[in-house]
């Protein structure tokens, strides 16, 4: 039984809210059904895809990053990424993937967790 698709990724936080914030603001995540869970938490959707689980309850302590270095999503709007991303000051790296020239943001969420998105290569480079 092969894998087909990627289904979602898990993100460990201290503090629910302001992780659901930032996904909704720099990513436009919505936040959206949630079984009844026993722990807090919230879950995250691409249009009627549920991409990104948030898992809390945990201690600051408890975010530590393993083995998966970074999650990728593909996004638009190189120029108003960079912009927002410079308007809150969060630190982050464009570069373009030799050979196809696509975009490739790189940024970390507030729980350390290392984001990527990639971009077009066509799209244009301003405001970053």
């Amino acid at each position: 039984m092969p894998a087909t698709t990627m289904n979602h990724f898990t993100i460990l936080t201290d503090d629910v809210r302001t992780t659901v914030e930032f996904y909704r603001d720099l990513l436009g995540l919505t936040e959206g059904v949630r079984p009844p869970l026993t722990f807090p938490g919230a879950w995250l959707y691409a249009g009627d895809q549920a991409i990104l689980h948030v898992v809390g309850g945990r201690e600051r302590d408890e975010l530590k990053p393993g083995v998966i270095d970074h999650m990728a999503f593909s996004a638009t709007d190189l120029s108003e990424t960079l912009a927002l991303l410079a308007s809150r000051n969060i630190e982050h790296t464009c570069r373009r993937l030799p050979g196809a020239g696509t975009w490739q943001v790189f940024f970390h969420d507030p729980n350390g967790a290392r984001v990527e998105l990639d971009f077009a290569a066509d799209e244009p480079q301003r405001g970053g």
